[in-house]
């Protein structure tokens, strides 16, 4: 898998926190980094948290999907576009055309490449390779059919179709719903095998596609210097919400102060014939809250 470049495994990273950072905006934690430190969390993933499992799944989805475009683009010589979704029966709906995004090298490079470091006689490791497995099954499970039609001046006679991935925030989205039902599970020596359980007896097995956690997590309302929690003192919060975004949550019961700020905006906007829209600038004040 040499000829994948450093910028594309990067890129896929990038991706990886990014998502992570637009999905948890408005928690408590917000996917926060940090440049002066040798870990990027922080030793935040020191803690075997359901927040560490939705970073090692988005990142580990975030290198699979980087892979798999710059293998539909033409950028890499062991990968192009999946050649044996052709087979498939469309029962006449549709023909198979144009560049289906194979996923199969793009997972296998991620699996090589993020799984790689881990150890799979520890509980850390073993959670960390169902997270990241759990990440790449996400890319498969929202993959999408694309079709253009084809005919006589628009009469679709002929449908051409293809598979494509999401876009990378659907991915996001279906990883956060596996966050908020993420399953906590223990670590089991059965001789030579070692295997993740649910935490009780009749708790339901996670799939595949779930994400597992091995620790609860600290509460990330005050700052914890060791562990590179900022706290929320501070932050925006909204006011109306009963959210994860509201004050209520978000400040820890600390309350918060309003503040109100003058800026400028686009007003009293119109369309002119043809093409253009005219606006003036009006000043408002803002009501905005931050946490004590």
């Amino acid at each position: 898998y040499h000829t994948v470049s450093p910028q594309t495994v990067s890129q896929g990273a990038r991706m990886g926190i990014n998502e992570c950072q637009h999905q948890f905006n408005m928690h408590r934690w917000n996917c926060s980094t940090f440049t002066n430190s040798p870990h990027v969390f922080g030793y935040l993933l020191r803690i075997k948290s359901r927040e560490k499992a939705y970073v090692y799944a988005i990142s580990a989805a975030g290198v699979a999907y980087s892979v798999t475009r710059a293998c539909s683009r033409g950028e890499l010589t062991e990968c192009g576009c999946d050649e044996r979704i052709r087979q498939r029966p469309t029962r006449g709906r549709w023909e198979w055309g144009g560049c289906s995004e194979d996923l199969r090298f793009g997972e296998y490079f991620s699996k090589e490449f993020v799984d790689a470091r881990e150890d799979r006689g520890t509980a850390d490791g073993l959670m960390n390779l169902h997270n990241n497995e759990a990440g790449r099954r996400a890319i498969r499970s929202e993959m999408e059919l694309v079709c253009k039609c084809h005919g006589v001046s628009g009469s679709c006679s002929m449908r051409v179709c293809w598979r494509r991935m999401a876009a990378f925030r659907n991915i996001g989205d279906s990883l956060l719903q596996r966050f908020e039902g993420a399953s906590i599970v223990r670590f089991v020596k059965k001789g030579k095998r070692k295997k993740l359980r649910p935490l009780k007896r009749g708790f339901k097995r996670p799939t595949r596609r779930d994400l597992l956690y091995l620790e609860e997590s600290p509460d990330y309302c005050t700052r914890n210097q060791d562990l590179g929690v900022l706290g929320t003192e501070g932050r925006l919060c909204n006011k109306t919400s009963w959210g994860m975004d509201g004050c209520r949550i978000l400040c820890c019961g600390r309350g918060y102060q309003t503040m109100v700020r003058e800026v400028t905006e686009k007003c009293n906007c119109r369309f002119i014939w043809c093409c253009k829209v005219q606006c003036e600038k009006c000043q408002v004040s803002r009501e905005e809250h931050y946490c004590n």
